[in-house]
């Protein structure tokens, strides 16, 4: 807004000088049209938007004549000018006196003419998209007639998207508009998506084809990018493209997405100029083209446009055509509305009440504007023209048609084949190898604490030698990648200033032991961690006390268990044997005493001569046997225990260290730091850092740290030297891991990825690993799970329990039946008795039957 004043002022002055000299001729002309009713337009005659906006607009003036009683359309050619547009509005406004004005389309001439209406109060209709807010309020009688575009940038970050390209060029025309408005759209969208703008290219309006030239070699030679985002005019694009060509940036590796000041137009372009585009993807504003009036429309715009313009190949309309027909419609409807000689302010609120369905879409205005556009389509420049590929709607995404019901897709991949630079069945990735000699510089930190991953050697005769796990990881990644030349560079410094490098445009990569923590995204992104993700405790060790060992090789519920097995048959017995044994009876203390002894008296005898019972033999030679087996168990297990050397931790668990306050070290930057003060509640003044495993080692030694933590990866290490002063405590916090970083957005990121995924599922990780880091083997310390837990013991315990349960019931069982023997013997008594009588009584009633003689006549027989 700045510049405004100065071009107001230059404005001035214009006029001052020919204001005079044209006064008497403004007289005569004013009278020519006093009491007319009439529209004016400013436009660029010259180029393909002003023809089309022209017959659009000659078309609406004859459709909608009987509408505002139009007496003339006057079209005045603003040549390309911003001075030469405010002398138009300023002879429409003030000499022809028309009641409306259409145009301008750029930005640059919106100020000057709205500037020049703003006394009359001249309805201005603007095409200008990129209009600033504070531009209605300063200018009332500006309406923007044309929708706003920038979701456009959107569907152009989301084509990006779809094919996971992570980084863009951005070539844009260098205007006050372009660099307001449309550029930040743009950048802000590819954040969106995790894509970033490697860099900006801004053409002047009247840039030379030697200075573009130079531009493009530029690029092609400096940037690994291939993917570029247009935003040009049309006439500055076509001579882009035709350089590109030249150039051969027209072919495999290269993508070209257009925006809409090109795409819009790409229905003009003729077929020798076409053919140096083929594969552009493209961005274009939708209206329909569907319904009795469009046809209507486009059959009579076809034809004048011929009649008007015969050197045009192209008769199509586009955008631009049918805005024009709608601004025209607009106005139309807003003099038919306040009268055909009525203008000014009560036309502009009629104008603003304005709701209908035009050949461009909804026509309504809000705040002095219409609706902003929210669907896009998709175009492939292919042949001798191009393929209507599909559509991209804000908020849904993709489709293949327009309608309520129709699925969207957040990708585009789905679409018909793009017909690519490269040809219809190759996907670029999007980048592709310098053509200069540049190598991308890959920072290593040479301050890495364990050289068995980083190790950098320096000599006056050789050079700088990289060597380590790290470095040698990403040589065999990268050596699936013969477009990625590199060379190391050596960083003094810390990881983190290391990593803000990338940021900071110093390195291309970041080799070495680099933890992937969250700090470090706003600088870098990082690739799938090629080492095991956690941070442990280590702590010295010390050798175990052998007191109480003799109860260390059961568990506690192994011994529970014992014992009550041991009492449950010794209760058995003593109860199947007291009666027949004087040395079981006495009093109840004694008896208890009894049952105890001879319960455990069991575990080492049998004591079969001294038993008197079956019952109480079988219970006792099951546990027995039993109780040989955990015997001879106890005695193998306890025999282990005491000849191996047991180590134990000084600490035993973190919980015991939070509480004790003593010092914890640590190392590998600030991130760790802040994960023991903020996560695990470590105090700053319990902390202290150190460089390397021999510096820990010297602080333990020192007592200067209990404990210290260490990543996974290097934990293996130190404990592999160390193996019998220290140990882990606990599982790892998971956390970390060590990655390559690369900037934000790098292209390369996906592909390295996939690389060392390969590495990985080929074993290649797992050999290179085993070649660096090799951990001596060193005896694992004996931990409590070598005490033996019931488990081992369920099936004796139960078969030994069922049978003395056996036993016991039926001893019960027979205890009670002799008993209530005399009971049985009366019951048996009563029921002989009352089967005899009843057998006396049947025999009396045979006896009283008569049988005839006949029934019975070869075998008589005696009843007595």
């Amino acid at each position: 807004m700045g510049t405004l004043p100065h071009a107001f002022s230059l404005f001035a002055l214009i006029l001052l000088l020919t204001s005079g000299t044209g006064a008497d001729q403004s007289s005569k002309t004013r009278a020519i049209f006093k009491g007319s009713t009439g529209i004016g337009a400013i436009v660029d005659t010259s180029s393909r938007i002003g023809k089309e906006e022209i017959v659009a607009m000659e078309v609406a003036k004859e459709d909608f004549y009987s509408f505002g009683n139009l007496t003339f359309l006057l079209i005045n050619d603003s040549q390309k000018d911003t001075i030469h547009a405010a002398l138009e509005a300023m002879d429409l406004i003030d000499t022809r006196q028309v009641q409306a004005i259409i145009g301008p389309r750029t930005w640059e001439e919106v100020p000057l003419v709205a500037e020049i209406a703003r006394e009359t109060q001249v309805p201005i209709l603007s095409f200008a998209d990129t209009a600033p807010e504070w531009a209605t309020e300063r200018w009332p009688s500006l309406l923007q007639a044309s929708p706003d575009k920038r979701a456009q940038m959107k569907a152009v970050a989301a084509i990006v998207q779809s094919w996971n390209w992570h980084q863009v060029i951005v070539i844009y025309e260098d205007t006050d508009s372009s660099a307001r408005v449309v550029i930040p759209h743009l950048h802000d969208a590819l954040r969106e998506v995790n894509s970033e703008v490697s860099q900006f290219v801004a053409f002047s309006p009247f840039a030379s084809s030697d200075s573009m030239s130079k531009a493009l070699e530029k690029i092609k030679n400096k940037q690994y990018c291939r993917v570029f985002v247009v935003h040009l005019s049309f006439k500055l694009a076509v001579r882009l493209f035709e350089l590109a060509k030249k150039m051969e940036m027209m072919k495999k590796d290269y993508v070209w997405i257009t925006t809409d000041p090109f795409t819009s137009l790409v229905h003009s372009i003729n077929a020798s100029v076409i053919s140096s585009m083929q594969g552009i993807l493209g961005v274009r504003s939708y209206f329909p083209k569907i319904g009795k009036h469009f046809e209507t429309f486009n059959q009579t715009f076809r034809t004048r446009f011929s009649r008007k313009y015969p050197l045009e190949e192209k008769k199509e309309p586009g955008i631009y055509a049918v805005q024009a027909y709608d601004a025209m419609r607009t106005i139309a409807l807003g003099l038919n509305k306040t009268g055909s000689k009525r203008g000014g302010k009560e036309l502009l609120e009629n104008i603003l009440d304005a709701d209908f369905r035009g050949l461009s879409g909804k026509v309504k205005f809000k705040k002095q504007k219409v609706a902003a556009a929210e669907i896009f389509e998709i175009v492939n420049v292919r042949g001798t023209g191009y393929n209507e590929l599909g559509y991209w709607s804000n908020g849904s995404g993709f489709s293949e048609n327009i309608h309520e019901n129709y699925t969207y897709n957040p990708s585009m991949i789905d679409f018909e084949q793009v017909h690519w630079p490269g040809g219809p069945r190759y996907t670029p990735r999007g980048w592709t190898t310098l053509t200069s000699a540049k190598r991308f510089r890959i920072g290593v930190a040479s301050l890495s604490g364990y050289e068995e991953y980083v190790k950098v050697e320096s000599d006056d005769r050789l050079g700088t030698n990289f060597s380590g796990f790290s470095i040698e990881v990403f040589k065999a990644t990268t050596a699936s990648m013969p477009f990625f030349p590199y060379e190391f560079q050596y960083f003094n410094g810390s990881y983190k200033e290391l990593v803000k490098q990338l940021h900071l445009k110093n390195f291309d990569a970041v080799v070495g032991d680099v933890e992937i923590v969250a700090s470090r995204n706003p600088y870098a992104e990082f690739t799938y961690p090629y080492t095991e993700t956690g941070l442990v405790l280590i702590v010295p060790v010390r050798s175990s006390s052998k007191a109480w060992s003799f109860i260390k090789p059961f568990t506690a519920t192994m011994w529970v268990l014992i014992s009550v097995i041991t009492v449950y048959n010794g209760f058995v017995v003593w109860w199947i044997e007291r009666k027949h044994c004087d040395e079981l009876q006495g009093s109840i203390p004694n008896q208890i005493g009894i049952m105890i002894w001879l319960s455990f008296n069991t575990l080492f005898s049998l004591n079969g001569p001294k038993l008197h019972s079956n019952l109480s033999r079988m219970s006792g030679v099951v546990w027995l046997f039993v109780a040989l087996i955990i015997i001879q168990t106890y005695t193998a297990n306890l025999t282990s225990m005491l000849t191996v050397q047991r180590l134990e931790p000084t600490i035993p668990t973190v919980e015991e260290l939070l509480n004790s306050n003593k010092m914890v070290g640590y190392c590998t930057g600030s991130y760790m730091e802040r994960y023991l003060t903020e996560v695990l509640k470590f105090k700053n003044q319990n902390m202290q850092h150190f460089q390397s495993a021999e510096s820990y080692v010297k602080g333990f030694e020192d007592k200067k740290i209990s404990a210290a933590f260490l990543g996974t990866p290097f934990a293996k290490i130190f404990l592999a030297k160390y193996c019998n002063s220290f140990i882990q405590i606990g599982p790892p916090y998971k956390i970390g891991g060590f990655g390559f970083a690369f900037p934000r957005g790098s292209p390369l990121l996906a592909s390295m990825n996939e690389a060392l995924l390969n590495l990985s599922e080929k074993g290649k990780l797992q050999e290179l690993e085993k070649t660096w880091i090799t951990p001596q083997k060193c005896p694992k310390m004996p931990s409590d799970s070598s005490s033996l837990g019931p488990s081992g013991f369920r099936e004796l315990f139960f078969i030994t329990a069922c049978t003395t349960t056996i036993a016991f019931v039926i001893y019960v069982c027979r205890t009670n039946l002799l008993r209530h023997k005399n009971i049985w013997g009366i019951i048996s008594a009563v029921l002989k008795r009352w089967l005899s009588s009843r057998r006396h009584l049947t025999s009396r009633r045979v006896a009283n039957v008569e049988i005839p003689p006949k029934a019975f006549p070869e075998a008589p027989v005696s009843l007595a």
